[in-house]
């Protein structure tokens, strides 16, 4: 059986817990600084005003992790980790958000929680109740970071910057939480260096994962007002497989990869349509790596 050209996340997950694992999204009706008016109204360019999830609102935690155990799905895994996904999950008192993810501890085959969420959205005091939380569970946290490059950061609307990624890392670092760091491929007026700097700018952080994720276009969302007015032209199949080629080979290889591509909604996407097809994004990107006898971190500079 030939070895994995990059650390995928099943392999790890079941090395980790013994068995395999896998995750269940949950909707635990937060909101996010962008959207309540702390930092701005409308989000993030890309971002509709449903977020991402299964929007599931009207379920507690609770009905929404048992569900997902008592349907097919519950039959896939023996073990399985809870993603806070929607919106931004630390984004409330302490006293609310302990509660929350507390709440997702249902049943004897929840081993942890993951925890979706803005740099800016990360302090001492949470990464405090995150800690005690980890003393019994797996926990890590998925940082949106997006892009290095402050410019594009600015122009997406993101409302955080780099430093408080930086800050918000070293925190989670100091309680021994995992890290995911999100990057997206394909945002406006990004370049390829662009890509080459913020995968620089990962590898000098003591990250544990990262999720990629390519650049696509939803119905009711600014980067969709671009796009109808040609401002914004989503890129190509074999674009994001160039870039995920560089990023698999430039990246630490003690990283683990949890997401090469991202899952655009059926119902609201508008562009591009090759987003749909994740197997052309599978299959694409373990054949480049194969012909051309490529691996995880074979580029990667200490």
């Amino acid at each position: 059986m030939e070895k994995e050209r990059y650390n995928h996340l099943n392999t790890y997950l079941k090395n980790k817990f013994g068995k395999r694992t896998l995750k269940i999204c949950v909707d635990a009706n937060f909101t996010c600084p962008n959207r309540d008016g702390t930092k701005g109204y409308d989000g993030c360019i890309f971002c509709s005003n449903k977020g991402s999830g299964e929007h599931l609102k009207k379920l507690s935690i609770e009905e929404q992790i048992k569900n997902h155990l008592d349907s097919y799905r519950g039959k896939r895994a023996e073990s399985f980790i809870v993603y806070f996904q929607n919106f931004t999950n630390t984004y409330d008192s302490i006293s609310n958000l302990k509660e929350k993810y507390l709440s997702a501890f249902v049943d004897e085959r929840i081993v942890g929680i993951s925890i979706a969420t803005r740099p800016d959205c990360i302090n001492e005091e949470i990464a405090k109740l995150l800690y005690e939380i980890s003393q019994k569970h797996y926990v890590c946290v998925e940082l949106g970071l997006q892009t290095a490059n402050e410019e594009i950061g600015k122009l997406i609307n993101r409302c955080y910057s780099c430093f408080d990624f930086i800050n918000a890392v070293k925190l989670l670092n100091k309680y021994n939480i995992d890290v995911i760091a999100h990057i997206m491929v394909g945002l406006p007026n990004e370049t390829f260096e662009d890509i080459q700097n913020t995968v620089k700018f990962i590898n000098l952080h003591n990250i544990q994962g990262i999720k990629i994720h390519s650049t696509y276009v939803v119905s009711d969302t600014k980067l969709c007002d671009m796009y109808n007015l040609n401002t914004y032209v989503p890129i190509s199949l074999d674009y994001y497989l160039d870039a995920l080629v560089y990023i698999i080979t430039h990246i630490n290889n003690n990283i683990v990869i949890h997401r090469i591509s991202g899952d655009a909604p059926k119902d609201i996407l508008v562009a591009p349509n090759w987003n749909t097809h994740k197997k052309l994004v599978l299959n694409g990107l373990d054949k480049r790596l194969k012909e051309e006898n490529l691996y995880q971190g074979i580029y990667f500079n200490k």
